[in-house]
């Protein structure tokens, strides 16, 4: 399949990253806005506002987690402003509508049922939501509309936001594609992983040694500690059980996490023939 490059426009509309922020893509008819919650009425007049369209509220829980809503509406504007009287967690929008009379009642509902579907399966933002009821269109309405939601998928990661990337998505390297990397140590800890556009992947039933050594950073004891309060890890045993996927932000955090002491990444994660991390990545 030939994949081709995207030539995407973000304009500033007051001159700084604190005001309104659209974002459009060559030879499409969409338009997303990024706009703070707290500047959403200074922009009424503007058409975008007044459209048909999909939003997802964007902030933190009450547990400091990633939080989004997602929602859609025939008038943005009015929909912005009834969360803003109800619900507190969020502190900006992301939100999307067309430049002509494309979105009506019945695509918008259906790009919210499978926005919010890509959202559970990426699981990065925790959704305090129902799922949403989904429009019965067409087979050929439906392609459109894939279409348009993969452009929204797009912008919304360009404007900051991968709720809707899964971490597969996220291992692109050509060195490394398609291989899968192990960190072991004689008590038989193991951990599978892979290296990511965000850091190192580990997987989901990879294996963490409990006792910590004296080298191991305060860091990644915290982080370790919290992963262990939200479920993420759970003892099994003499080891850790990761119960999903779990990002770090380097292979060396990783391999630490996993083996509890003090580790380099490129040296620790190898192959199933053995080759190192840091030989592919040269």
């Amino acid at each position: 399949m030939n994949i081709f490059g995207k030539t995407i426009r973000l304009f500033l509309v007051d001159g700084t990253t604190n005001g309104l922020t659209t974002a459009e893509l060559s030879n499409w008819t969409g338009i997303g806005i990024k706009v703070p919650r707290i500047k959403v009425k200074e922009y009424v007049t503007r058409s975008e506002f007044q459209k048909p369209g999909i939003y997802i509220l964007i902030g933190k829980n009450e547990n400091n987690e990633d939080a989004a809503y997602i929602g859609e509406a025939e008038i943005i504007y009015d929909r912005l402003i009834q969360h803003i009287a109800n619900k507190e967690f969020w502190n900006e929008v992301v939100f999307f509508s067309s430049k002509d009379k494309y979105l009506n009642k019945a695509s918008v509902k259906y790009l919210e049922h499978r926005l919010h579907e890509l959202a559970v399966k990426a699981g990065r933002y925790k959704l305090d939501q129902n799922i949403p009821t989904r429009s019965e269109l067409s087979e050929a309405e439906q392609a459109e509309l894939e279409e348009f939601l993969a452009n929204i998928k797009i912008l919304t990661a360009t404007l900051s936001y991968k709720i809707f990337e899964t971490l597969d998505e996220t291992i692109e390297t050509k060195s490394t594609k398609d291989q899968f990397f192990y960190c072991r140590n004689g008590a038989s800890a193991l951990g599978i992983g892979r290296p990511s556009t965000e850091g190192f992947i580990v997987f989901k039933d990879s294996l963490f040694i409990i006792p910590q050594q004296p080298s191991l950073t305060e860091s990644i004891r915290n982080e370790r500690t919290k992963m262990l309060a939200e479920g993420i890890l759970f003892q099994r045993g003499d080891f850790y059980l990761l119960t999903k996927d779990y990002i770090f932000n380097s292979s060396s955090r990783a391999a630490a996490a996993v083996l509890a002491r003090s580790a380099s990444g490129p040296l620790e994660w190898k192959t199933d023939t053995g080759i190192q991390l840091k030989q592919l990545e040269l």
